[in-house]
């Protein structure tokens, strides 16, 4: 049984008893009023109670990527974040789909190995790049529509007066090099996060993906067998500047190293559950009993591939297109790479120049072919959606309870799943938490305050530690 029905079914029951046990007193009774039966709340009246919860909440996501040139000002081509241009969040979608706060990432890669001065000054001029692009927005161009946050009171604030609000985050920390100082100055720039990795192990810990460093024969292979001794320095620094440690990408035995040096909570800024999906992006059951123990947040990342695994969607698609003669899909097989098998079963390869009937038939096998999909595989392998990303966070508050999970989308760089494909889709997530019974306190905490809670007490760690310095 799926964790988010045994939960609804756990919340429901006392209700369903109760409302049996009414209705029978008023049977016995014989009077005409109305009946609990009668009061039963209706679809249409719980979607309303919902919308009223969403508009009430704070209601964040933790993960939005940026272009390498984002809010330009110059005329040059780039994000423009007020245009709705074919990105999953702008202005106008957070404010459609009632997104109140969003961190704007600042993310760098890192290639084969470039663990050196020139990788690490090519890394920071591209994040402070973005940086830029983040302040100009907040600060050039649309500082009437949204502020930058730098605090969760600061956040909370721009709230209230009815702003959108922009936090930012730092997605690796390769861009820091091996200087220590520059997280200051991450900090100084409005930075509330920074993760240790990304994709590949760097000079601060491993990596859950070893990626260039790992070989045929250990393909998982270890650079410092957890966080390295200027990953634990970084992590002090942070504290006392008061930077949320970011510990989503981290290698399981560096995340739990994080938190043994860490003197405040921290995040995982967007992963999901490894008993639901086994990815190696994802927290397994220690893991999240270890972030409990730390008072971090989890937060519920919106990624397909990380909430269900697309390959009996993938495997299914690839038979019937053989069966039907169609060539393969190229690379990832569309949004299912990402998110569950593809909404539309994947690209096709490449043809040579057809004729108007070749084009007409093949037209025509395509139609047949996506009329299948929906018919025959769609009802048994559908790609992730709401439904599977709220089972994740059912299953973090089943284990260990509802102050230490959040939401995030990672839209832009590979999130969305059906229902919550863009910020104006936002609703669907509280629509759902809300048929499972939960309540508004709960989803107020699940969409802002347990991320708002742990960034307080990572200010108040930082001040604690500044204050013992000046002594």
């Amino acid at each position: 049984m799926r964790p988010g029905f045994m939960r609804l079914a756990r919340r429901s029951l006392p209700c369903a008893l109760g409302a049996i046990l009414l209705i029978a007193a008023a049977s016995c009774a014989g009077g005409g009023g109305e009946t609990e039966a009668d009061a039963v709340e209706t679809p249409e009246e719980l979607e309303a109670r919902a919308r009223e919860i969403h508009e009430r909440v704070i209601t964040a996501d933790t993960h939005k990527d940026i272009s390498g040139n984002f809010a330009p000002t110059d005329g040059s081509d780039g994000e423009d974040p007020n245009e709705r241009a074919g990105r999953k969040v702008d202005l106008p979608q957070m404010r459609e789909g009632g997104l109140d706060l969003v961190f704007f990432v600042v993310y760098v890669g890192q290639g084969q190995g470039n663990l050196d001065d020139e990788g690490y000054t090519d890394a920071l001029g591209a994040a402070m790049s973005k940086f830029d692009g983040i302040h100009r927005m907040v600060d050039d161009l649309y500082g009437d529509q949204i502020g930058l946050a730098t605090s969760a009171a600061e956040a909370e604030q721009l709230a209230a007066e009815g702003k959108l609000v922009a936090a930012i985050g730092i997605e690796n920390g390769y861009p820091m090099g091996d200087d220590i100082a520059l997280i200051a100055r991450f900090k100084e720039l409005g930075a509330g996060y920074m993760g240790i990795t990304h994709n590949g192990h760097n000079q601060l810990g491993d990596s859950n993906t070893a990626a260039w460093y790992g070989t045929e024969e250990e393909p998982q292979r270890a650079l410092h067998g957890g966080l390295s001794e200027l990953g634990r320095e970084a992590i002090a620094e942070m504290n006392r500047q008061g930077i949320m440690v970011d510990i989503s990408h981290a290698g399981k035995r560096t995340m739990l190293e994080a938190l043994e040096v860490s003197q405040a909570p921290v995040i995982a800024s967007h992963s999901s559950v490894t008993t639901l999906r086994d990815h190696p992006r994802n927290l397994d059951d220690e893991q999240l009993r270890a972030l409990k123990e730390n008072g971090g947040v989890m937060q519920t990342v919106a990624l397909g591939n990380y909430l269900k695994d697309p390959a009996p969607r993938n495997e299914a698609i690839a038979a019937l297109r053989e069966e039907m003669g169609l060539p393969a899909a190229r690379g990832r097989g569309g949004r299912g790479g990402r998110g569950g098998g593809g909404r539309r079963g994947g690209t096709v390869a490449e043809q040579p120049e057809l004729s108007d009937e070749e084009r007409a038939e093949r037209e025509a096998s395509q139609a047949e072919f996506q009329s299948r999909v929906a018919a025959e595989i769609d009802p048994e392998f559908g790609q992730a959606n709401v439904q599977d990303f709220v089972d994740h966070i059912d299953y973090v508050v089943d284990l260990i309870g509802i102050d230490y999970v959040g939401i995030s989308s990672d839209f832009d760089g590979g999130g969305g799943i059906e229902g919550w494909d863009n910020a104006a889709e936002t609703f669907n997530v509280t629509h759902e938490m809300v048929k499972r019974g939960y309540t508004e306190e709960e989803i107020a905490k699940v969409w802002s305050g347990n991320l708002l809670r742990v960034w307080r007490e990572v200010e108040e760690v930082a001040q604690r530690i500044q204050s013992e310095e000046g002594r």
